[in-house]
């Protein structure tokens, strides 16, 4: 085979499913400037790619027709089988997306793996019906490692700012943290400010959730002297504690929901600016991220 044959299978070869798409919109103006300014390009590029299909298949396209263009009857056979080739890719990325397996690892803490993740995992199970998802629990500070070291795909935390720069942070929304009680005095208070919260009885979360250190910062800033009646390890131990009669606790509101709105727990009226957090996704900044990756964190953002 000559060079120039070899060209030209190359060229072939290459052409980019673009120019058939630009040739798709082409026939169906039948303009070159309406089919630019619906696809964004320059006009001088819609003529290129036509002339290029042109060149390949040593045929014209398109005729002019008035102040307008017309197909070919060469051009007419290539729309058919254009329509046939996109249709079919079309359907092929459906069917690979659809079909995709593999893994996704997901770090991430217990109030948001039982609160806020079930009703997206069983979105994109859905959606990705091969695809194993696999939520891990931890610490904020090892799944912000984790993410680092490409153990976990992302991480999901509530945090007040990101705390690695090195990483990707996508702030999804604040997230409230409310003070919750049973029955307690102070659920008939109108405001409560810092100096009612004197020596009171708390239930507190294991002494490395970034919440309970918010807290007791602000406490001890203060000066506000408190007792911690138990270190529980997650939420739901906290809120049948609290049931139960026991003290109050800080939470996210997306754990206590439920029970605000039966009635068994309380909202204390409390706020204060220095305790508040905010739902974040996290994930290496040279992470690939897969089209079931991508489909998932679309859904929570």
């Amino acid at each position: 085979m000559s060079v120039i044959k070899n060209f030209e299978v190359v060229n072939a070869y290459n052409m980019d499913l673009t120019y058939f798409l630009t040739f798709r919109e082409v026939a169906y103006h039948q303009s070159f400037t309406k089919a630019a300014g619906e696809l964004g390009y320059a006009q001088s590029s819609v003529t290129m790619q036509i002339q290029k299909l042109e060149q390949l298949y040593g045929v014209k396209l398109f005729e002019r027709y008035g102040r307008g263009l017309k197909l070919t009857m060469s051009g007419e056979e290539l729309l058919k089988m254009t329509v046939q080739m996109l249709d079919l890719f079309e359907q092929s990325k459906g069917a690979l997306t659809r079909q995709a397996g593999g893994t996704v690892t997901i770090g991430t803490i217990d109030s948001l793996a039982s609160y806020y993740l079930p009703p997206f995992i069983e979105q994109i199970r859905k959606q990705y019906p091969a695809l194993t998802i696999r939520v891990q629990t931890d610490r904020e500070a090892a799944i912000v490692e984790k993410v680092r070291e490409g153990e976990y795909d992302i991480g999901l935390l509530l945090e007040n700012k990101p705390s690695d720069n090195q990483l990707k942070w996508m702030r999804i929304r604040e997230e409230p943290l409310i003070m919750v009680s049973a029955a307690h005095p102070l659920t008939a208070t109108s405001v409560l400010h810092l100096d009612r919260l004197h020596d009171q009885e708390w239930l507190m979360s294991e002494s490395t959730c970034n919440y309970r250190m918010m807290l007791e910062r602000v406490l001890v800033d203060e000066q506000i002297p408190y007792r911690i009646a138990l270190e529980l390890g997650n939420p739901e131990a906290i809120k049948r504690c609290l049931k139960a009669g026991m003290g109050i606790a800080l939470l996210p509101r997306m754990a206590v929901i439920d029970e605000l709105e039966r009635g068994e727990l309380v909202e204390l009226p409390f706020t204060h600016s220095d305790i508040r957090l905010d739902l974040y996704v996290v994930l290496h900044p040279k992470k690939w991220i897969s089209h079931a990756l991508r489909t998932f964190i679309d859904s929570i953002q």
